[in-house]
């Protein structure tokens, strides 16, 4: 009897140990399972996001990866680049006139810190700001790429002259827009198209262009922002004798080679009124009053931020704007 007891108890103590290892095993696959994914606010469906892209640029070449959020501009062309396609820099150079900013861009510019001048950015400021991305150019900020570079990723583009639709293309690319951006391209490239179709023949009148500067003037070639539209559009310039093809130096005796059917001309003015000066200086001099283009009442002052100073996209279609009052009014 005792032993039949024995067996009872032993055959039940397996059942029941049986039933524990079986709950544990399971208990063990359930904790070997991966967690299910946590809620990214609807980023797990934008693996593109974290793609990292090669740029190549002036320095070289520079990885970035994803969009970029934290944006610092280090050119007054990149700026208005930027604000095309709705991206806010976190901090931007000064613009060259202005306090701080163009008066056509400071709307959009409200709590953007203020980083230095194009020649002379602010290497703390920039580093506090904890940027993402650095857009900078070679021919202002050469020297000081190393130090931009070890802040954050920095594409920097070759030049600043004439042809600053090649810059914008880069700015797209490294902002990660290029869609975006060959929109704004393609809408400022049809509003040529129709300026050409609206002044036909007008094309074929000459126009100049002419800077003043404190202590100095020049006649501004075809390598220039104006320059590089006005080819774009078709618009007659006046013979040079000049190889030049960025801008002629030239003194009050030389004014006769800005002659033309019509010129514009705008002045440089940092605040301290030279600029301002030598722009009257030249207005009342007997040599300007004398020019056949001043004494048809063809040379008009335009803005120079937009016409030179700015040359960004936002500048080309306000200078576009002038342009087609310009030649409406042409007789």
């Amino acid at each position: 009897m005792q032993n039949k007891h024995n067996r009872n108890f032993i055959r039940g103590f397996m059942v029941v140990l049986s039933i524990m290892l079986f709950l544990v095993g399971c208990g063990s696959k359930e904790q070997a399972a991966p967690a299910p994914a946590a809620n990214t606010g609807g980023n797990a469906a934008a693996p593109k996001t974290d793609e990292v892209r090669v740029i190549k640029h002036a320095m070289g070449e520079t990885e970035i990866k994803g969009t970029p959020q934290r944006v610092v501009i280090l050119t007054n062309e990149g700026t208005e680049a930027l604000l095309s396609v709705g991206v806010k820099p976190v901090g931007a150079v000064k613009s060259f006139t202005g306090n701080p900013w163009y008066e056509h861009i400071k709307a959009d510019m409200q709590g953007v810190t203020v980083v230095g001048e194009e020649s002379q950015p602010n290497i703390e400021l920039i580093a506090g700001l904890k940027p993402d991305l650095i857009i900078g150019n070679k021919m202002r900020q050469e020297k000081v790429y190393p130090q931009l570079k070890a802040i954050a990723p920095t594409v920097m583009s070759e030049t600043l002259r004439g042809e600053w639709k090649e810059n914008y293309k880069l700015y797209m690319e490294a902002l990660n827009k290029k869609a975006e951006g060959a929109k704004v391209i393609a809408d400022f490239d049809k509003r040529i198209d129709d300026f050409k179709g609206k002044a036909g023949d007008k094309l074929k009148k000459t126009v100049s262009v002419v800077r003043f500067m404190p202590g100095r003037m020049r006649i501004y070639r075809e390598d220039t922002f104006t320059g590089v539209i006005f080819k774009q559009i078709g618009i007659a310039r006046p013979e040079s004798k000049s190889k030049e093809t960025f801008a002629d130096e030239i003194t009050k005796e030389r004014l006769p080679e800005a002659e033309a059917d019509m010129m514009v001309y705008f002045t440089y003015e940092t605040g301290d009124g030279k600029g301002t000066k030598l722009e009257e200086e030249i207005l009342n001099d007997p040599i300007w009053k004398n020019l056949n283009v001043v004494k048809a009442g063809k040379a008009f002052k335009v803005d120079d931020a937009i016409w030179n100073t700015a040359g960004g996209v936002r500048a080309a279609n306000l200078l576009l704007d002038q342009l087609f009052k310009m030649y409406d009014n042409m007789k």
